[in-house]
């Protein structure tokens, strides 16, 4: 097949009828794959009557393309449609404002619309039609690993620093840029990094050179490019075309080192507003997504309950974000911040550890013999997460509290989590909380306990299993650490609530055993949230 070709485009800003003119007589004679719009595709007062010939058809889209916000709301009629999760028109698709693409011809876009507002609260950034993201948006994205093109409304700090070619000192300034915008930049290493001048100029940088970390030997690169607004005064260059040959690796003349430190895979941060989401599509027909449409199961991570890219996720409840896992208080939580409140414990008792990759086991994230790898890089950092809550709640405790802590690992499950409840530390020294468990399993007939734990590089050949660990620390050097693996056949039917069930009715708390039956208004979640955020800051190595 052969590459595609793609024409970008500069800021709209409304001028849609001559614009899909002048692209239609371009696609006779080039046949693009695709043509994506930078900036303001729409200003919030575009003209109603032209917005209206686009939806009925008057006005037509000649090819597949694509646009995300930019730096003005979109205008009331668009936001309608996108609300509805329908296509603008036919060959017009809005991207969302923080999504993973994949079109039909396998080109995978990833976008962040809108400019920084480090003031944003999450319900605001989940609003698709505003031009506002968070430093948490940008951090999420990161997860999408790699694509082909990066979209986004503002640049990357900096990206001039290393070039030849001088922007103009007006321009620079006149330039909305973000530290976030260059980390996803430089952890995602596109191909094509596309963006939109504030002013009637065209800036292409020359192309920079990514290094991976895990080979020095393999080497990326990315050209930047600014477009001019589409019909400026000055003549700037308002369209661009180029062929995306994703087999070319070669570096091309001129090109010099990133503009960007390694920091973008290292750089941890605060995410206060949120850990927003990103929108996930890959389904073949350009972008087209329809809310009722029947899908086959399993749920990508747009509808995923527990990925950062379901737009849908309650981002209020996230604690702390790593590169590779985060943490959240548990909807509908087991022990409240109230039930273990005068033993020390003023945050909600039930946290949630979950890799940010879309999987459901650890060793479905790759080679869990590689240290390099992602499975193992998450299981580490799952780990890490969950020793840094026993350590708090130990010491927020003044030690009379440990954790119980189990997983799920099954290859028909949707995403793979971690659950770990505080529980009365006397309890786990006794012995008491290991025999809950394997009386628990032996009503309900379920496979025997083994008393032992899984290695990383042994969980390629494990098969699925349950698994719990029980920690606590008496304050005096002496740690009670154990782990039981219960082995499950991969038709079994297991119940997911187990772990729950066994805890609730070890510490009397039968009548929270349901977590539906116990939800809590956003408020009272936010407040957990912030309770738990300022007891961990010392623990919290993501600061």
């Amino acid at each position: 097949m052969a590459a595609p070709k793609i024409i970008v485009l500069g800021s709209l800003d409304g001028q849609l009828e001559s614009v899909f003119k002048k692209l239609a007589t371009l696609h006779a004679k080039n046949q693009f794959s695709l043509a994506i719009l930078t900036g303001d595709a729409f200003t919030a007062d575009s003209d109603d009557a032209t917005i209206s010939a686009l939806l009925n058809g008057s006005i037509e889209v000649p090819l597949p393309t694509y646009f995300t916000v930019g730096t003005h709301p979109l205008p009331p009629q668009i936001a309608a449609k996108v609300e509805a999760d329908e296509e603008i028109c036919p060959n017009l698709h809005y991207l969302g404002k923080r999504s993973i693409t994949k079109t039909s011809d396998g080109i995978r876009i990833v976008t962040l619309g809108g400019v920084l507002d480090p003031n944003l609260v999450g319900g605001q950034s989940a609003e698709q039609h505003l031009p506002f993201h968070t430093s948490g948006d940008a951090k999420a994205l990161r997860g999408a690993n790699n694509t082909d093109i990066l979209l986004t409304s503002i640049w990357p700090a900096k990206v001039w620093t290393g070039s030849k070619l001088v922007l103009e000192p007006a321009d620079q300034a006149a330039v909305s840029s973000s530290e976030d915008i260059a980390d996803l930049c430089a952890a995602l290493k596109p191909r094509y990094h596309l963006s939109a001048s504030p002013g009637a100029f065209f800036y292409e940088r020359e192309a920079f050179v990514h290094q991976s970390e895990k080979d020095p030997n393999i080497i990326s690169t990315t050209r930047f490019i600014s477009m001019a607004p589409y019909g400026n005064d000055k003549k700037a260059k308002a369209m661009y075309a180029f062929t995306l040959n994703t087999a070319d690796n070669t570096v091309p003349p001129g090109a010099t080192a990133s503009p960007f430190t390694s920091k973008a895979t290292n750089k941890r941060g605060r995410q206060d507003e949120g850990y927003s989401r990103f929108g996930h599509r890959d389904d073949g027909h350009h972008g087209r997504h329809k809310r009722n449409r029947r899908v086959s199961p399993p749920p990508g991570p747009d509808r995923c309950y527990f990925c950062l890219s379901n737009p849908n996720i309650s981002s209020h409840m996230c604690c702390s974000i790593g590169d590779e896992a985060y943490i959240t208080t548990a909807k509908g939580p087991l022990p409240t911040s109230t039930t273990f409140k005068e033993q020390g414990l003023n945050f909600p008792g039930h946290f949630i550890i979950i890799p940010l990759p879309h999987s459901p086991t650890i060793a479905s994230m790759g080679s869990t013999a590689d240290p390099t790898s992602d499975a193992v890089k998450t299981y580490n950092e799952m780990t890490r997460f969950k020793e840094s809550i026993q350590a708090m709640v130990a010491s927020k405790s003044s030690h009379k509290f440990g954790v119980v802590a189990w997983e799920i690992s099954r290859d028909r499950n949707v995403h793979l989590i971690w659950q770990l409840v505080a529980v009365p530390a006397d309890i786990i020294q006794k012995g008491l909380a290991e025999a809950a468990f394997r009386v628990e399993a032996e009503n309900l007939k379920y496979p025997a306990f083994t008393t032992k734990d899984i290695a990383v590089e042994d969980l390629a050949t494990a098969g699925d299993f349950f698994r719990v660990w029980f920690w606590a620390d008496n304050g005096e050097d002496k740690i009670k650490g154990k782990s039981l693996v219960m082995p499950l056949a991969s038709d079994a039917r297991f119940d997911l609530q187990f772990g729950r069930r066994v805890l609730a009715k070890l510490m009397g708390l039968e009548d929270r055993l349901s977590w539906q039956n116990c939800e809590q208004t956003v408020e009272e979640e936010t407040k957990d949230v912030e309770a738990f955020r300022e007891a961990f800051k010392e623990w919290d190595f993501t600061l």
